[in-house]
């Protein structure tokens, strides 16, 4: 049997509820625009938030097990939503960093893609896209 996560959720406003997982605690909320109090994020962006953590989460592990000189790193999770009814149709990734040696930024980039649950997960119902800008020198 796999590894189970969980996150348990309970409305504490008209529009809110807290998420726990572990020992974590979060809302989720609509915005105002669309009747909520914007006390947190919707749905969709932590849907990004996963998507860009858990790449992210790996991507560090990658640098770290290769001792590899990346500084300053920044990942940006975007995803377009369309459809009736509405869902995301693609995702992206676009990595920033600074380093010396852009090919080990993109290896790690690479690997990182490779090991995330999320990506993973993702990639069976809409592309998601990796891109790694120009490395900025150390």
């Amino acid at each position: 049997m796999g590894i189970q996560l969980k996150a348990s959720l309970e409305q504490v406003g008209p529009t809110t509820s807290m998420a726990t997982a572990r020992s974590h605690t979060v809302f989720v909320d609509r915005p105002v625009e669309k009747g909520g109090a914007d006390r947190g994020p919707v749905g969709g962006e932590y849907q990004l938030v996963a998507l860009g953590g858990c790449f992210t989460s790996h991507l560090l592990a990658a640098i770290r097990a290769r001792a590899v000189q990346i500084t300053d790193i920044k990942v940006e999770a975007t995803g377009t939503l369309d459809g009736t009814p509405e869902r995301f149709t693609e995702f992206s990734l676009t990595v920033s960093a600074k380093c010396d040696d852009p090919e080990s930024l993109r290896k790690v980039v690479t690997i990182a893609e490779r090991a995330c649950q999320v990506v993973n997960t993702l990639k069976l119902s809409a592309p998601v896209t990796v891109t790694v800008e120009e490395a900025q020198p150390v």
